[in-house]
This record gives structure tokens, C-alpha cells and sequence, in this order.
């Protein structure tokens, strides 16, 4: 896959800003469409553009590869895999904060080291094994609720969280696991691919589910279109950026790097950067800047 060796950097500073305005809004949809329809909004409206973006690849390289039975097996395990952690997102959103929830599910770049020398046999160096954990207990001591503030801890939104990063962990994995599994030196159509295969599962999946369970939900989403549209997009977005930074680099590169997404979430909720940092809001960005400072040496 010949690309420059920065190209993933990229990838991944717009996945994660994508993602975090997609989770916003979807946050913005749990009270009228519930957590379930809340989270297929960003399958079942990110599907359309997902194969517009295969259409445009298409006619661009001319052919894209097939999918083979290995890479639909691993795309199968991510798409699952993300539509479980997005459930658990979404329902820890509702009982913390937009910030303090994407804190809890950024404890995935540690899971997903583990896990991608589990699955995918790929090797964690020591300088990206440190990166990983400097990033993340940055990341913790800036969304960690302070005792002053409105937020108390609670261990059922704190395991909904650390649960939904672990299959975030994992669904990452099954991602990079399609992607390689197609087999193709083009990085674009293999990333574009797996996500149109993805989207498709996961919009068939969840319809599937609402229809015989709760069809009223399903009913609700499509009627919603409007206001659920941008998620569909931002969400379609993010996972193609998401997919081609995953082709280009080890997700535990790409998804300690993601860590970024904390400080543009904080910024959403106009947490951070309000008043002067505390102290630990200080260790905090301190920890951040230098794991992603040994990321590039990693």
C-alpha cells in the first residue's frame, strides 16, 4: 500500500473530529428515538453514503476488489462488535456526560494494544506499549469529574463505558482483519470496500432486530430522516477515515492517536479551556502531548 508514511495522521485527526460532532449528535436523538434507534441512525443514514463513496471509488480505479470469505468473516466480527459498544455508548451517555463517557470508552487504545497481538498477531514495541498508557491516563485525569463539580462517579456508567471501549477495541481489529484479508495493494478501494460490506451488515442486522422486536422504534427512525441525516454522514465519514488510516497503520497507532477526540469533545461541552486549568487538567494535557509525542517514535 504505497502512501506517504504521514497519510495515516491525517486520516485519523479527521476521523476523530468527524466522530465526535457524529456522537454529539446522536446524543442530541436517545431522547426521541431511544438508545436503540438512536444508534442505528448512524448505520441505516450512513449506509447510502457509504456506497456513494464506493460508486466514486469505483469509477475512479476502474475495479474494486471482492470480498472473500475471510475478510467478510473479520468485517462481520467489527460490524458487530461496533454496533454493540455504539449501544453502550450511547446508554452510558444517558446516565454521565458527553465528556466523561468519551473518557470511559477511550480506554480502548489499551484494550486494542492486547488485542491486536492476540488477533491479528502484530507486535506491540515498547515505546507504543508506553505511548498507549501515557495517552490513555492522560485522557483519564482530564475527563475524571472533579469533586467540586455536578458529576459523581458511579460504577454502572464507568462499565458501560470501559465495556463499549473494549468492543470498539475489537471492532477495530476485525476492520484492519478485513481490510488486509482482501488482499489488495490499493488502500482506498480495501478501506472503501469494508466499509460498504460494513454498513450493509450492520443497517440489515439492526433493521432486522427493530423489525421483529420493537417495529414502532424502526418506524420512528425513518420517519426522524431529517434530524438523523447528519449523523448518518458524520458517522459514514469518520468510519471511512477511520478504515483508511486502519489500512495504512496498527489500529493501536491509529486509535491512541484518536485519543485527540477527548479534547475536541471538551471543547464541545465547553468543559475545558473555560477558566484557567487545574492542575490536573495541566498533568493531564501534559500526559496526552507526550504519548502522542512517543506515538511518532513508536
Amino acid at each position: 500500500m504505497n502512501a506517504p508514511p504521514w497519510l495515516w495522521v491525517v486520516f485519523t485527526l479527521l476521523a476523530a473530529i468527524a466522530q465526535t460532532f457524529r456522537n454529539a449528535t446522536q446524543k442530541s436523538l436517545i431522547e426521541r428515538l431511544g438508545t436503540v434507534g438512536a444508534t442505528h441512525t448512524r448505520f441505516i443514514f450512513g449506509l447510502p453514503f457509504g456506497l456513494l463513496a464506493l460508486a466514486a471509488v469505483s469509477l475512479t480505479y476502474g475495479e474494486v476488489p471482492r470480498p472473500n470469505a475471510v475478510s467478510f468473516l473479520w468485517t462481520a466480527f467489527g460490524a458487530i462488535s461496533q454496533i454493540l459498544a455504539t449501544a453502550l455508548m450511547l446508554a452510558a451517555m444517558r446516565e454521565r456526560s458527553f465528556v466523561v463517557t468519551t473518557a470511559y470508552t477511550k480506554t480502548e487504545p489499551v484494550q486494542i494494544a492486547l488485542f491486536v497481538i492476540i488477533f491479528l498477531g502484530e507486535q506491540i514495541t515498547f515505546t507504543l506499549a508506553a505511548a498507549v498508557v501515557i495517552a490513555t491516563s492522560g485522557v483519564l485525569a482530564l475527563s475524571w469529574p472533579s469533586r467540586a463539580g455536578h458529576e459523581i462517579f458511579s460504577w454502572r456508567p464507568a462499565i458501560l463505558g470501559i465495556a463499549s471501549g473494549g468492543l470498539f477495541a475489537l471492532a477495530a481489529v476485525g476492520f484492519r482483519g478485513g481490510i488486509v484479508a482482501l488482499g489488495t495493494p490499493e488502500f482506498v478501494p480495501a478501506a472503501t470496500v469494508t466499509l460498504a460490506v460494513s454498513l450493509t451488515l450492520q443497517t440489515a442486522l439492526l433493521s432486522t432486530w427493530l423489525l421483529m422486536r420493537d417495529p414502532e422504534v424502526l418506524r420512528t427512525v425513518l420517519r426522524a430522516w431529517r434530524p438523523s441525516s447528519p449523523a448518518g454522514f458524520l458517522g459514514a465519514f469518520a468510519s471511512e477515515m477511520w478504515f483508511l488510516a486502519f489500512a495504512l497503520a496498527s489500529p493501536a497507532l491509529v486509535r491512541t492517536l484518536g485519543l485527540v477526540e477527548v479534547l475536541i469533545a471538551g471543547m464541545i461541552s465547553r468543559r475545558l479551556f473555560q477558566q484557567t486549568p487545574s492542575i490536573r487538567d495541566t498533568i493531564g494535557l501534559v500526559l496526552v502531548t507526550v504519548g502522542i509525542a512517543l506515538l511518532f517514535n513508536a
